[in-house]
């Protein structure tokens, strides 16, 4: 229980404007609420992201000592940020950072420490020009954090050895952590493409800004990423809290058609166990028409029972019409109780972090298609590292395409019960789903690294003077 003392700490949250990132500070911060020491949050968000939230129901599910703050539409607009990545990712960059900071200093309350999203490349500045602890939170896997602490270390761009030669050369060959050796240099190289060369500007600031916070929280687990949490500890300079899996209870993006949820209830009900292949890519990220062409007709030669979220109507109407009665299609679905559901055997999905913890969480197998950023590394991890799934990035054809025929071939292996690999995925998933349940749990790696945290705060042990120099 807590105390009156330790109520009175108060905690601001500044998570990144996106899906991907406010879903899993939400969490965190319900988290931090219930901890022994019971903290007081505010989260901040723009003005659109409350309206989102509120739409969704979210401010009536928080806590009692968890509340929500706002500032301005200073950046883009959630609905078509898509569109330019690059822009989105320098709006956030110059815009957000000083009403964040307007807001900070006229807060009733103090804030013991800001958590903030690692992504801010102005967040931890922030913080310790006030005097007050930082904590930045990292809400892609920690394999990932490691590979981009160590960013003055990659291989070239254009090696010696050419594309041909790096794309089998392991990460690991250039930075001396086991962990990294599921890494390939083919995605380093996608990385450094030309797209992407202003957001890993960004991505080194944000690593030089990082060694100035006084410590970071992983919404991953110990047991899942052990050779990445260990690694990073030893190059830090600061304390590492790993309090994931960070699961939201609630999608974000809600829904308010009760007959759409039944239907797509009705329907899993009726299915044998172990049989639908779950799919989704994500919110953001988008997929070539072309390839989601392939991926229909691939699951129609496969004949295998599939539950499709497509969020565009006319991509509903299309896929609807090629999987006739062997699939469902729909615009949304509450995905944590999707891969729940009894008749779900498989997940193909983008790969991106949330997901890949859901489906952790739920001990469902993955059929990986990543598009970008982490999700390239979070596919390594799920078929090279954790062995709980197949990864379609190496079966692309040199237009870049994964065709019909080796995406039928990957879908039957997945979800084909007798297959000797299948079966040994689905049992390394169900070691990781209880391993993630044990973490959270009482007394688990997890819970006792958040409540370690929470005291640190209530006891004043985060000193900014350690690592602000």
């Amino acid at each position: 229980m807590a105390t009156a003392a330790a109520s009175r700490r108060h905690v601001v949250a500044v998570p990144y404007p996106g899906r991907g990132h406010i879903n899993p500070m939400l969490v965190v911060c319900r988290q931090l609420a219930a901890a022994d020491a019971g903290l007081a949050v505010t989260v901040v968000v723009t003005e659109e992201w409350h309206a989102l939230l509120a739409a969704a129901g979210v401010p009536a599910t928080l806590p009692d000592r968890v509340r929500l703050a706002t500032i301005p539409n200073v950046i883009p607009s959630e609905h078509g940020r898509g569109a330019d990545w690059v822009g989105f990712i320098e709006a956030v960059h110059a815009k957000m950072g000083e009403p964040v900071e307007r807001l900070l200093d006229r807060l009733e309350r103090r804030p013991d420490a800001v958590v903030v999203d690692t992504y801010l490349t102005w967040g931890v500045a922030a913080g310790v020009a006030r005097g007050i602890p930082v904590c930045s939170l990292w809400t892609m896997p920690a394999t990932f954090f490691l590979a981009l602490y160590h960013l003055d270390r990659w291989p070239p761009a254009d090696g010696p050895e050419g594309e041909e030669g790096q794309s089998c050369k392991s990460l690991d060959q250039y930075i001396p952590f086991p962990v990294l050796s599921s890494v390939k240099c083919s995605d380093i190289k996608i990385f450094r493409s030309l797209a992407l060369e202003l957001p890993m500007k960004r991505v080194a600031q944000v690593f030089s800004n990082l060694r100035k916070a006084q410590c970071v929280l992983f919404v991953s687990f110990y047991e899942l990423e052990s050779g990445a949490i260990n690694g990073i500890s030893q190059v830090l300079p600061c304390p590492v809290y790993t309090v994931g899996p960070s699961i939201p209870l609630m999608s974000l993006e809600g829904n308010s058609d009760k007959i759409q949820r039944e239907k797509y209830s009705d329907w899993l009900d009726a299915q044998p166990k172990n049989s639908v292949l779950y799919i989704s890519f994500g919110s953001y990220v988008s997929m070539p028409s072309s390839q989601l062409e392939e991926f229909a007709m691939g699951l129609h030669d496969s004949a295998v029972r599939f539950f499709w979220v497509a969020r565009d109507k006319a991509v509903t109407t299309t896929l609807q019409q090629i999987s006739g009665d062997k699939g469902l299609v729909v615009p949304w679905c509450d995905q944590l109780k999707v891969l729940s559901h009894p008749s779900v055997g498989g997940f193909l999905s983008h790969c991106g972090w949330n997901s890949t913890l859901e489906a952790v969480f739920t001990g469902v197998p993955i059929l990986a298609s990543p598009v970008a950023w982490d999700q390239l590394v979070n596919a390594r991890l799920v078929a090279d590292e954790w062995k709980i799934g197949i990864n379609l990035w190496e079966q692309r054809r040199e237009d870049g395409i994964v065709s019909r025929a080796r995406i039928s071939a990957a879908v039957t292996k997945l979800m084909d019960l007798g297959d000797v690999d299948s079966l040994e995925m689905r049992r390394r998933a169900e070691e990781l789903r209880k391993a993630s349940h044990s973490a959270i749990q009482e007394g688990g790696s997890s819970w006792r690294s958040l409540n370690s945290f929470a005291r640190d705060v209530v006891e004043g042990k985060l000193n900014v003077a350690e690592n602000s120099q």
